[in-house]
């Protein structure tokens, strides 16, 4: 055969194949850490945020989705299309994940990132479906040099950090995770690309989640914008969100939680420098957001990347070690945390924050970009949760759902696709969405929400309607006990399935596996 027609048949065949998958989407699914419903400015957040404005103007917002409030219950959802089963820190071997999904429907795959679903065999991202593995396989860690140990309040651990199977336990000068996963995140897309193959990449950044770290000059940016306090925040972002029509029927904003100070005899220089330096690590998860879409527009394959950005809970109210204004947030030898007053005010304008299933604990941004496919510039009031995330993306990828996997057969999804939505069609409500974390338990029912809120006092079902009430100030149990009673008895068939607390059942508390 002649070298020319050798290479005419070559490139006839890289071309095919690249036409064969232009049907297939790749996918891109983005995660924050510990960032709250109203930090970025499609949802009202004063947070410097033009990337993640771009994919909402070019996209879809979604103003009712929800995740687990907590990291390893949203993960283990997030990433098998199922409900977190015990403990909710690993997926179970009979339960494929989102890796092990995609791989055999043909994609490749990759994590960069957070993990957090355990750290060793059979368990690690490279055992369950990830073709790339770069990242953290446990909680959280110091983002300028990962290899140092937690402080003594916090156990002192030593972080596991891998590439594949990998570990890596020296980091170089100028070292921060937020670069350092977006790096492999890009290296990947090009990997992936040159091999004329759709990929799923799932790229789980660790900000803003304690330690507050971040860039000084990032940090410089928003010195000073939170002299006004958590208060003045959060009504600002209130306002905001009521100016830019986020939802039809604006809800009332919320009362002060319990947990947050007042503002007035705080070291206010200090928690400007604090909230300072989150909103930096936010702003510097924008930036390399940015820099991944460069790449796709570069490489050309923006159009056909379906892109979908979330948080796994609200905004952290935990203070390891307690408020000691004396350690100066953002640098590598401090471990401080934004804390209660500005860990609820990020979630504006609901009650509650992370580890509580009131909406301020689940509620989180998600938009959705798909040039060509989703509509420009729309949002949705639409339920979603992040056990759809997972069904969604096969049916993207015109892939059938895996009968067996290590072994044994299967278990079926409990989540059911967006894709209706996406279309801008009316996806039907599921019957049941359910919650629960070390105690707390709620289960939604078309308008109707049944929340076990472990503060209360007396401690009792509270019955809100989250169609006229989001930010659930009006609690209605007294007035529709058969209702309490029917969405009750859900909750605990739903709990049975699943292996989760019964409401009231103090007794073997879990342990939190956040860090």
């Amino acid at each position: 055969m002649k070298p020319a027609l050798i290479v005419l048949l070559t490139l006839a065949a890289v071309f095919s194949a690249r036409s064969a998958d232009a049907t297939r989407p790749n996918i891109i699914l983005m995660m924050a850490d510990d960032m709250g419903f109203s930090c970025i400015s499609p949802y009202g957040g004063e947070i410097h945020t033009p990337n993640l404005q771009r994919l909402a103007d070019e996209g879809l917002r979604f103003t009712q989705f929800y995740n687990n409030a907590k990291c390893t219950t949203t993960r283990a959802s997030l990433l098998s299309g199922m409900y977190p089963r015990g403990n909710g820190n690993s997926i179970p071997a009979g339960i494929a994940t989102v890796g092990e999904q995609m791989r055999a429907a043909g994609y490749g795959t990759a994590l960069c990132g957070k993990w957090h679903l355990g750290s060793k065999a059979p368990q690690r991202p490279f055992d369950r479906g990830f073709d790339e593995f770069y990242g953290l396989m446990d909680g959280c860690c110091n983002f300028f040099n990962p290899a140092q140990p937690d402080p003594a309040v916090k156990g002192g651990k030593v972080r596991i950090f891998g590439h594949n199977d990998e570990l890596i336990t020296q980091f170089p000068p100028g070292y921060y995770t937020t670069d350092a996963f977006t790096d492999h995140a890009i290296k990947t897309i090009k990997k992936f690309t040159g091999e004329a193959k759709p990929f799923f990449l799932h790229l789980a950044f660790t900000c803003p989640h304690y330690p507050l770290h971040a860039p000084a000059e990032d940090i410089a940016k928003y010195r000073g914008k939170y002299k006004a306090g958590w208060e003045a925040m959060r009504q600002a972002r209130y306002d905001r969100q009521k100016a830019m029509g986020l939802w039809e029927n604006m809800p009332a904003l919320s009362g002060t939680d319990s947990k947050a100070y007042a503002w007035d005899g705080a070291n206010q220089d200090w928690e400007d420098q604090r909230m300072a330096t989150y909103a930096a690590m936010v702003d510097r998860m924008d930036q390399n957001i940015g820099r991944l879409l460069k790449t796709l527009d570069e490489l050309g394959i923006a159009d056909n990347t379906v892109i979908l950005f979330l948080s796994d809970n609200g905004g952290c109210t935990e203070e390891p070690g307690g408020r000691d204004d004396t350690q100066q947030p953002g640098i590598v030898s401090t471990y401080t945390a934004v804390g209660p007053s500005w860990g609820w005010a990020q979630n504006a304008p609901f009650r509650r924050y992370k580890s509580w299933v009131n909406e301020g604990g689940i509620s989180t941004p998600f938009i959705v970009r798909w040039p060509g496919h989703v509509k420009a510039g729309t949002k949705t009031n639409q339920m979603g949760h992040i056990i759809d995330v997972l069904p969604t993306c096969l049916e993207l990828a015109g892939a059938k759902l895996l009968a067996e996997i290590h072994g044994e057969k299967a278990a079926p999804l409990e989540g059911s696709s967006l894709a209706p939505i996406l279309r801008g069609e009316t996806r039907p409500e599921p019957a049941e969405l359910c919650w629960e974390w070390s105690g707390n338990c709620a289960v939604r029912h078309g308008p109707w929400k049944l929340v076990w809120d472990t503060s209360a006092k007396p401690v009792k079902w509270e019955l809100y309607n989250i169609a006229a009430d989001r930010t659930e100030l009006n609690d209605l149990s007294a007035e529709k006990p058969e209702l309490v009673q029917e969405l009750s008895a859900a909750y605990t068939k739903w709990a049975a399935a699943t292996g989760r607390k019964l409401p009231g059942a103090t007794k073997g508390k879990k342990k939190s596996v956040e860090e």
